[in-house]
């Protein structure tokens, strides 16, 4: 009985010592194994040699447990913001939000790692947006920002891949999202369209008195024109002209009071005559 219980006491100590071993080679795996998703690279920083020259693509990879550490960067294209208050040419203040698209340059992964660390874009993006921004709204008026906002976008763009290649950070697309003015140029804005306003509405009324002049001398012409035809008329043919006027007005008013119920015509002398008919009688 004896011999059993201590055969059994063996057997359960190798079996520890089998899982301990497994235990410890287990750990000792997962510590010299390391995984890169999908996009995504590896600087791996060695205790000796320093930040490797090659960073490691997606998989599952191999290194040296407490000698090397793997840093993992996200590779992918991602979105950033930031806004900058900014002076134009004409003194005016102006706020932009620039958008843009940003990814480090794969080959370059270990420069920036060394230089910038992994939050690179965050340290970079910011500084070098606004700088490039100051830069570009100096050299327009407040209102060229607005009429010739896409040549001021390609120059913003054009300036501030420039800036990033230098810090090896590629960007895939640049944009101004957001122009907005100062409290005083809104203001002057507003202004400067009522006083146009007003200018145009003193036009037209310059304009209309104008042709309002020109009418009263044409109809002041035309009536002393008609006088002076009708003097020179009257000097030559008597006052035959005048009395065949004064015909046709007495012919026009006739056929206008004829035409109305409410008016009767009495001729002159023996009305009696009119009256019912009665001089047939006698």
């Amino acid at each position: 009985m004896a011999g059993g219980v201590k055969a059994a006491v063996a057997l359960l100590t190798k079996v520890a010592k089998v899982a301990a071993g497994l235990g410890v080679a287990a750990s000792a795996a997962s510590t010299a194994l390391y995984t890169v998703d999908g996009g995504e690279r590896a600087v791996i920083f060695d205790r000796f040699r320093g930040v490797l020259p090659e960073s490691s693509s997606e998989g599952t990879h191999f290194l040296v447990p407490g000698l090397q550490k793997p840093f993992i960067f996200d590779i992918r294209t991602r979105p950033h913001s930031f806004s900058s208050t900014s002076g134009t040419k004409d003194l005016q203040m102006v706020s932009l939000t620039l958008r843009v698209l940003a990814r480090p340059d794969v080959e370059r992964l270990p420069d920036i790692f060394t230089s910038l660390g992994l939050e690179y874009d965050e340290k970079v993006l910011p500084s070098i947006g606004n700088e490039v921004l100051k830069a570009v709204v100096a050299q327009f008026n407040a209102d060229q920002l607005l009429t010739e906002r896409p040549h001021v976008s390609a120059l913003v763009r054009d300036a501030l891949i420039r800036r990033a290649r230098e810090f090896n950070i590629v960007l895939d697309d640049v944009a101004i999202t957001h122009l907005a003015y100062g409290p005083e140029f809104s203001q002057a804005v507003e202004k400067k369209q009522v006083a146009q306003q007003e200018a145009e509405r003193s036009r037209f009324l310059v304009a209309r008195a104008e042709q309002e002049r020109r009418a009263a001398i044409v109809r002041a012409e035309g009536e002393s024109e008609s006088a002076r035809l009708i003097s020179e008329a009257t000097a030559a043919a008597g006052n035959g002209l005048i009395e065949l006027r004064r015909i046709e007005a007495a012919k026009e008013i006739a056929a206008e009071l004829a035409r109305s119920p409410n008016v009767s015509y009495i001729p002159a002398g023996d009305s009696s005559q009119m009256l019912l008919g009665l001089s047939g009688a006698r």
